[in-house]
């Protein structure tokens, strides 16, 4: 297992500015997911830490030995590129075991190694079979197979799943999840897809523009989201923002009638904000039908409803608060059907401010 730190990292190409001055700790055996946008970065900062491109200021240090220098192959890193990369005209044995061989391992050892690996994939039945008659997910197993037999002492994944369906990216989640569980190894995993960097990390690390924005568990984004890029970027469908105004003890909505309530718990930190504009985050799940709540922190609004999108145990609807649009997520049968008006409660104590300044939450 092995100890990663990154000291004020930057990459160049040309004039872009790849990466700028990341700082990142990961500890010994975490599953860490780099996750934004494409051209955030993420993709570059893992080759930079397998050795595929050189940086142009700071370190990279493994197991507390600075390895700015050292070649790829000698960083004991083991990587998962999002094409397989699979040699054609070997089976599966032996593309499995080709990096073993390349480093005079002996065939015993290899052997073990192999179907130790491929027993974990559920792809030792196919060891003799070919790239080309293989499914997808078959080739993806068949990649990961590869880089786990080396025992190597971090583990990269770069967008594996991206080329597969829905049905087997949730599964090869899972499989990746269980890999992670079972060895026990660093595991750095870059992706685009919220979905799976909520579902699959210890901690994520959200890149923008070549920079670290937020860094924590999952649910630590996901509920104390420190921007509003953070608040948006996680959550699907995402976080409705609300333009909205402060006064006295509730948050006017702009060019509307509706208004919020202010919890008590909150008022505190909204008094530097009394009379200024505001951005009220809600989350679809935030919403239900009014009949179904009646604390004190919750609030109602009467919407109509413009669209329904049902997706058999949820639905989605979506309506308007002031100019912006808004979507609610919500129990089939609470609905009624499209142009219809219903009546839906918040649940302020999961609301989120934001200063629409700074975009920082407050």
């Amino acid at each position: 297992m092995a100890d990663l730190k990154i000291n004020s990292l930057h990459k160049y190409y040309g004039s872009m500015h790849a990466v700028k001055g990341v700082d990142l700790e990961i500890p010994k055996g975490e599953f860490t997911v780099l996750v934004g946008q494409s051209g955030c970065g993420k993709s570059t900062l893992l080759r930079t830490i397998a050795g595929l491109e050189e940086i142009d200021e700071g370190s990279i240090e493994i197991d507390g030995e600075v390895v700015n220098d050292v070649a790829p192959k000698d960083r004991d890193i083991a990587m998962v590129f999002q094409n397989y990369a699979l040699y054609p005209y070997m089976t599966v044995f032996d593309n499995i075991a080709f990096g073993l061989r390349a480093r005079k391992t002996p065939k015993v050892e290899i052997e073990e190694k192999v179907a130790e690996a491929s027993r974990m994939l559920s792809i030792d039945h196919l060891l003799e079979r070919y790239p080309r008659q293989l499914s997808g997910g078959q080739l993806q197993r068949v990649a990961i197979g590869r880089a786990i037999v080396r025992q190597a002492r971090i583990y990269l994944f770069d967008e594996p799943l991206s080329n597969l369906d829905a049905q087997l990216r949730d599964e090869m989640r899972g499989e990746i999840k269980r890999l992670h569980r079972e060895l026990g190894k660093t595991m750095i995993y870059v992706t685009h897809d919220q979905i799976e960097a909520m579902t699959m990390a210890d901690r994520i690390v959200l890149l923008r523009d070549g920079k670290i924005e937020q860094q924590g568990s999952p649910l630590d984004l996901y509920e104390r989201p420190a921007t509003k890029y953070v608040a948006g970027f996680l959550g699907s469908p995402s976080m409705n923002f609300i333009d909205g105004m402060v006064t006295e003890n509730k948050v006017t909505i702009n060019n509307s009638n509706h208004s919020l309530d202010i919890p008590e718990q909150i008022k505190n930190k909204l008094t530097s904000h009394a009379n200024k504009a505001i951005i009220v985050g809600i989350r679809p799940e935030h919403f239900s039908r009014a009949d179904i709540a009646n604390h004190q922190q919750y609030s109602k609004l009467s919407v109509n409803i413009e669209l329904v999108q049902p997706t058999g145990s949820r639905s989605y609807v979506t309506f308007r608060l002031g100019q912006n649009p808004a979507v609610a997520e919500l129990r089939p049968q609470d609905l009624l059907g499209h142009n219809t008006t219903i009546e839906l409660s918040v649940d302020m104590s999961r609301v989120i401010y934001i200063d629409p300044i700074t975009e920082m939450t407050i």
